[in-house]
């Protein structure tokens, strides 16, 4: 156990056996403060949002308005959020939460593979990339996979964690080989276990929503303008899972992006905007789903789960279902597993 971040390899070396020639599994999704209250807030978010493929505006701007403002502010706004969902048990967010559950579950799924050590990371927070890159080396990975735990690629995730590796590796005499998953917008597994997960949800209601919103997280116009391919990967996974879903549930399903930031336009059509828009014309009810999420989070738990239905409650909506991510189930870990074993062909 590492006393700083709590976090673990889930499988060790032999006693008395020198570890060596093994690989290196690293799991590493968003980020999470280690409290909700004003200083944990900040910390984290400081990190987070100093990150230049996070905010790609004027540096020395943004310097200004991040201590300034962003800063003095948003920990509070921020912590409450995370209060309204935080997992008072362990103390820790729910995506670490989960994201750990992932790690130790996809270990022992790949346990007949003697050689692979899977750990998780966090881009922003605690475990840090760093210490369990340093944990599995030292444990004698010399081969790596990095996991971005992103279905599609953006700049401002799946780069930024590979970017994290690679400042990590550059720091290191002696490297393991890398190798780094690729993002799967419509890898048939994930996009059945999507399907299985929406259909499971729906029949377990006592009502039929009228439409199926598929809610991503947004970016910036401009990241897209520029070349991001993010939006074009949503709209080919949500395709992908209209048609998986088939004709009568599929026609339902819309597209939208969640969580803008600021005030610069991002891409459309906006979640919040949606939602509101459907129930003041009349629909009633409606189910949400977070196909870019692999892990239910502050953007899922309470963006979607409680402010989006709040605004549709509000506005006239009468019935209003959030469908969990696909989390650490039987079904989700299948898709890690399957991405896990198709990435290391030639390795293990």
């Amino acid at each position: 156990m590492n006393e700083t971040t709590g976090s673990k390899s889930f499988a060790t070396p032999d006693a008395g056996q020198i570890a060596s020639g093994r690989i290196g599994v690293l799991l590493v999704n968003l980020g999470t403060p280690d409290g909700t209250t004003y200083w944990p807030m900040r910390r984290y978010l400081k990190e987070f949002l100093s990150d230049r493929r996070v905010i790609e505006t004027n540096r020395v701007l943004w310097w200004l308005i991040l201590n300034g403002v962003v800063l003095v502010k948003r920990p509070f706004s921020s912590g409450e959020k995370y209060r309204s969902i935080w997992n008072e048990e362990l103390d820790e967010s729910p995506l670490r939460t989960i994201t750990r559950s992932q790690a130790e579950k996809v270990a022992a799924a790949l346990a007949s593979h003697d050689k692979i050590l899977v750990d998780w990371a966090m881009r922003y927070g605690n475990p840090s990339i760093a210490s369990r890159i340093e944990e599995l080396y030292d444990q004698g990975c010399d081969r790596l996979l990095v996991f971005p735990l992103y279905p599609q690629y953006a700049a401002a995730t799946t780069a930024s964690v590979n970017d994290k590796v690679f400042d990590v590796l550059k720091e290191m005499r002696a490297q393991p080989a890398l190798r780094t998953v690729p993002p799967y917008p419509t890898d048939p597994v994930y996009i059945a276990a999507l399907a299985v997960s929406i259909r499971a949800h729906l029949a377990s209601l006592d009502f039929t929503p009228e439409a199926i919103l598929a809610s991503f997280h947004g970016v910036p116009q401009d990241y897209v303008d520029r070349g991001d391919p993010y939006q074009q990967q949503c709209i080919e996974t949500t395709e992908a899972l209209r048609e998986a879903l088939g004709p009568e549930l599929g026609a339902k399903l819309k597209l939208t992006f969640q969580s803008r930031f600021g005030r610069a336009e991002w891409i459309k059509p906006y979640t919040d905007k949606t939602v509101e828009a459907l129930a003041r014309d009349g629909v009633k009810s409606i189910a949400v789903v977070s196909p870019g999420f692999v892990a239910d989070c502050v953007e899922t738990l309470e963006e979607i789960a409680q402010e989006n239905k709040e605004i549709f409650l509000d506005h006239g909506g009468e019935r209003f279902t959030y469908i969990p991510c696909l989390n650490d189930g039987e079904d989700g870990i299948r898709v890690l597993v399957h991405l896990i074993e198709r990435e290391l062909k030639g390795w293990a």
